[in-house]
Formats: structure tokens, C-alpha cells, sequence
């Protein structure tokens, strides 16, 4: 599944993410989120790690009760998926830096601070080389796009007030409020 996010649903910088009015119910998923660093097009899988440079944790919010009514009509997600807002990240790390390989590496989605996601890149359905080559096949991939990559279990709701924050291995890359 692919689906691309407008830029006003770019959310950083710990700014709070406010309950859009259109959900009864707007859920969190965890994921680990790739930059890319150099325009690309049908990038091969033995290259595409030339084509990303950093590594975050962010959160793709659905508006779920949406995504459900969207899905039994047979419509696209962008509305579900791709609302102002939708897309948090937290502070981006250079690959340099991490001392190990993007496909061992844990993250994890704290809600009040309870964890309630946590993943491992090496558990990805496909990996981030196989995802930016698949991708470049259909969009070409400039300078600072971002890739979500995909979420492990236990994705939930969110209500107002709660105190999200993502880790990325010991670092925490991300903090926001609810409202």
C-alpha cells in the first residue's frame, strides 16, 4: 500500500497535533521514517542506499471511523491519510551517526509515557532499500522527501491531552502533545 501526503500534512518541531473534527476516532502508527538525500528515479534495490541519508521516528495518523466508510466504498485513504497534521516526525539522525545498519534498528511510540508500539527494522514486511526502489518505480524521489515505512502492532487511539513521544534505539527523536 502507497499513498503520498501533501506537504500541510507535514508536522515537526514538537508542535502539537490537534483531533481533527471530521473523526470519532484518529489513531497513532508508529513508523520509522527515511529522508531522502538525492533526486532518484527507478532506483535499484543494490542502490537505493545511496539515495537516503537520516532516519526518524514518526507517527501516521488515520482518521479510522473515516478510513472504514472511504474502504467500503472502494475510495482512495487521502482523506483519512493525509489531513493537515498527519504526518509528525521527530528530529532526523545521519545514518553516519547510528553505527549500525537502517534494517537493526528498534523504535518505539510511547502514549502517556506507556510504551505501546515498539518495532524492529529487521521485522519490516520489506526493507527500506526494497521500499525507496519499489517507490522511485512510479514517483521520482527529490531532495527531503520522506518515506513513512510502515507500522508494527499496536497502533490505538488518541485522545486529547494525551503526551506522545517516539525513540529511535536510546534516542528520543519525538515529542507532541494532543489536542
Amino acid at each position: 500500500m502507497v499513498f503520498t501526503k501533501a506537504d500541510s500534512a507535514l508536522l515537526t518541531q514538537g508542535q502539537p497535533f490537534f483531533i481533527p473534527d471530521f473523526t470519532s476516532r484518529c489513531d497513532h502508527e508508529a513508523e520509522l521514517v527515511v529522508r531522502i538525500s538525492r533526486l532518484g528515479r527507478s532506483i535499484p534495490v543494490r542502490f537505493a542506499c545511496r539515495y537516503y541519508d537520516a532516519v526518524t521516528v514518526g507517527v501516521d495518523f488515520t482518521a479510522r471511523d473515516l478510513q472504514q466508510q472511504l474502504r467500503a466504498g472502494g475510495l482512495p485513504w487521502d482523506l483519512c491519510k493525509g489531513f493537515d497534521g498527519s504526518a509528525v516526525v521527530g528530529q532526523f539522525v545521519p545514518l553516519t551517526e547510528l553505527g549500525r545498519d537502517i534494517q537493526d534498528l528498534h523504535f518505539s511510540l510511547h502514549r502517556n509515557g506507556t510504551a505501546v508500539q515498539t518495532g524492529h527494522t529487521a521485522q519490516m514486511l520489506y526493507s527500506v532499500d526494497e521500499l525507496v526502489s519499489f517507490i522511485s518505480r512510479y514517483f521520482t524521489l527529490k531532495t527531503g522527501d520522506l518515506i513513512f515505512t510502515g507500522t508494527p502492532a499496536g497502533v490505538g487511539p488518541v485522545s486529547i491531552d494525551d503526551h506522545i513521544d517516539g525513540y529511535l534505539e536510546e534516542r528520543h527523536l519525538l515529542s507532541f502533545n494532543v489536542k
